[in-house]
């Protein structure tokens, strides 16, 4: 008999943290008198523009909302994927899957875990274009590192006002080009035959300044079969018309040519040896490649002192191609070869005013948001690698169009509140153009609407305390990945899919303890009628299915503080109850009350560095911990618990106009053999992506302005 994988309720971790921070609260409300809260560090408390659209301070929003800055991003790390940063946030669990053939495993609060390509559940912008299709999945590979200045990540009910998600929201800001001529360049190697070497150049002229960037990127893999080259190439041009507006224009390309895909491993493949690649990975050469073109242009206009209008839109186009583990040579088969020839765009446009109401400011923002793609979706036999007979040709197209309002209002001197309403609608349409005997016409459409509200209350106890409260609804289509294939085999799409509903509830309390540190923590409850999951995983092929109710509920701790003789340490503290509330599995076996696949019940970070100023002299250590997470719906195995350390170490010089930081780091110091991440309900028990053993990375970054 099946071990309940929660072993009883147990609500003590969640019990220990509201009391740790009523007993604070408490205590730094002594002989204070409530006021809206006043500024302390610019570095504890960031601005962010992602919680509300409007730009303010995160300390006086009712949302749990964390950024990482520009020296957390580049200082000492490669700059490759978010996972080198975004562990400083919590309640976001990210893992480079040592795959770049399926992207990262990104969640938020137990969202998108479960993907099994891409990022889902949690939507991703890069300037306010988004970089999330209107189906709802995204890919982090787009996002360019070396240009970005900021990351924000918003969790919890505010993210709904985004549209076609559940989890979350992340959003890369890119700095503007620099006041003078300015050359800058990366370089990179470690262990597994890992480089990476970039370069870049911008200006500013008058009222236009530009920067453009490009990397290399190439990596023999830690696993057999893994082998990976991206190039990726970013320009901003900037045009500050007048002192009233702004013109923005972002160009990415991405060129990622026969990724390998080392698939995922069952447990005694991994006992065995870890670096091997999965079961059919080499007899059918499972590789992707990826060509991804996108424009984007924004402009925003002041209209007097009282109002803002904003306009965004962009276009592009993407191909990828993906061999999968099985030949799909049945007539009535989709094949094995995936073709996909995708063009999208969009535009959004936004109004923001700014008045009073009563005693207290009002601040309300009306837009729209239109997002469309249409990609040619073709199927071919996959012979050992090479390309075959055609076993599918469709045209599929998503749009998406919504209108949002969102308000904030200081009522009164210590209360504001926020609120905001999106209506979302969503639609799918195939037109099927491969129609045989076994092989019959899929063509249909789908509409999906929903109207989904949110509401927080902030109130400032004291001018370095604010209490919050916030709750509202979400939703999440099925993507098209999602719709692709149906679970009884047959072809077509499987429009039975609905989409899933949220209710989410979250409370917290900002603090700022001094000049020095920064204390947030978050108590949230999410509940989920038809959460779109996994059903079987083969051969990279994935088929989804509805659960009833899901149930996830926990708490985020974050805590910085910047102590004397030039110390700094982070701690990011999340636990999460993941549960199915009720759900059948797929063979009628009643598996309510299993834990979510997927979300580790608790994940700690925590990282302590150095700097001595006069050298320019920086070390730090890091720790990562994350309890054992279940693979498949029915608890049947996990992958276990880990706790791994890092160590880097390097200078920052500075002298005339150049800037000079060379590094070393070292990952898994310890040399410990885990599991990095898994591969949700996979079939024949391929569940397991192992994590590389100890590894080394050297390189410098180096920038000279003229």
């Amino acid at each position: 008999m099946k071990r309940r994988a929660d072993g009883g309720r147990n609500h003590a971790p969640m019990r220990g943290a509201l009391l740790v921070s009523l007993a604070i609260a408490s205590g730094s409300a002594q002989a204070q008198s409530p006021q809206p809260a006043q500024p302390r560090s610019a570095e504890l408390d960031p601005v962010t523009v992602s919680a509300t659209r409007i730009e303010q301070r995160s300390f006086d929003v009712p949302v749990a909302i964390d950024s990482v800055g520009d020296d957390a991003l580049h200082q000492h790390k490669p700059g490759i994927n978010l996972s080198e940063s975004l562990g400083r946030i919590p309640g976001v669990y990210v893992q480079n899957r040592q795959n770049y053939a399926q992207d990262l495993q990104l969640s938020s609060r137990g969202f998108g875990a479960r993907a099994a390509f891409g990022v889902r559940g949690v939507r991703l912008l890069q300037d306010g274009i988004p970089f999330t299709a209107p189906d709802g999945q995204g890919q982090t590979g787009l996002f360019d590192l070396e240009t970005a200045e900021r990351v924000e990540v918003l969790r919890g009910p505010f993210a709904a006002l985004y549209g076609n998600s559940s989890g979350g929201l992340v959003t890369v800001f890119t700095g503007d080009p620099p006041r003078r001529p300015t050359w800058r360049a990366t370089a990179s190697a470690g262990s597994w035959g890992s480089w990476k070497l970039g370069a870049g150049y911008g200006d500013t002229t008058g009222a236009v300044g530009a920067r453009v960037d490009a990397s290399r990127f190439e990596t023999d893999g830690y696993r057999d079969h893994s082998r990976t080259r991206r190039d990726l190439a970013s320009a901003r041009l900037v045009w500050a018309a007048d002192p009233d507006s702004k013109f923005a224009l972002n160009a990415t390309l991405l060129d990622q040519p026969d990724t390998q895909d080392p698939l995922g491993l069952t447990r005694q493949q991994v006992e065995q040896d870890p670096r091997q690649a999965g079961t059919g990975a080499q007899a059918f050469d499972t590789r992707k490649s990826v060509e991804h073109r996108q424009l984007g242009l924004s402009w925003e206009r002041r209209l007097g002192a009282s109002d803002t209008l904003k306009l965004r839109g962009y276009l592009g186009d993407r191909q990828v191609t993906q061999f999968l583990a099985f030949s799909g040579a049945a007539a009535s088969s989709s094949g094995g070869v995936v073709d996909l020839d995708r063009g999208f765009g969009g535009a959004n446009l936004q109004w923001t005013h700014s008045t009073t109401l009563g005693d207290g400011r009002l601040d309300f923002t009306l837009g729209t948001d239109y997002d469309r793609m249409q990609e040619r979706r073709r199927g071919y036999v996959n012979n050992s690698g090479v390309a075959g007979g055609l076993r599918r040709d469709e045209l599929d197209t998503a749009s998406s169009f919504d209108q949002y309002a969102i308000a904030e209002w200081w009522f009164a001197p210590a209360w504001k509140l926020s609120g905001g309403v999106r209506r979302s609608s969503v639609s799918f349409d195939v037109n099927d153009d491969f129609v045989t005997t076994a092989n019959p016409d899929d063509s249909g459409s789908k509409r999906y609407s929903a109207t989904n509200p949110v509401i927080g209350v902030l109130y400032a106890l004291t001018d370095t305390v604010n209490l919050y409260a916030s709750a509202g609804r979400g939703f999440e289509t099925p993507t098209f990945a999602e719709l692709a294939y149906r679970p009884d085999g047959l072809p077509g799409l499987n429009f039975a899919l609905e989409p899933s509903r949220s209710t989410s509830y979250e409370a917290g309390v900002k603090m700022l303890l001094g000049r020095a540190t920064r204390l947030n923590l978050a108590v949230f409850r999410t509940a989920t009628r038809n959460d779109i999951v996994p059903d079987v995983n083969a051969g990279g092929r994935t088929t989804f299915r509805n659960a009833a109710r899901t149930l996830r509920r926990g708490f985020e701790l974050g805590l910085e503080s910047q102590f004397g003789g030039g110390f700094t340490g982070w701690l990011a503290w999340t636990w999460v109850d993941a549960q199915f509330r009720d759900y059948l599995g797929t063979t009628g076996v009643d598996l309510s009350g299993n834990a979510i696949p997927g979300v580790p019940k608790s994940s700690v970070y925590a990282e302590l560095a150095w700097r001595h100023a006069p050298s320019g002299f920086v070390t730090g250590v890091d720790a990562r911990w994350n309890t054992k997470v279940a693979v498949d719906d029915a608890n049947s195995e996990h992958a276990g618990s880990y706790a791994v350390f890092g160590w880097r170490a390097g200078f920052d010089w500075h002298f005339g106009g150049w800037q000079l930081s060379p590094f070393v780091r070292v990952d898994n110091l310890t040399d410990q053999r885990y599991i990095g991440s898994v591969i949700v309900n996979a079939a024949n028990g391929r569940y397991y992506e192992p994590a590389p053993r100890r590894a080394w990375l050297a390189g410098a970054r180096a920038s000279y302005a003229f």
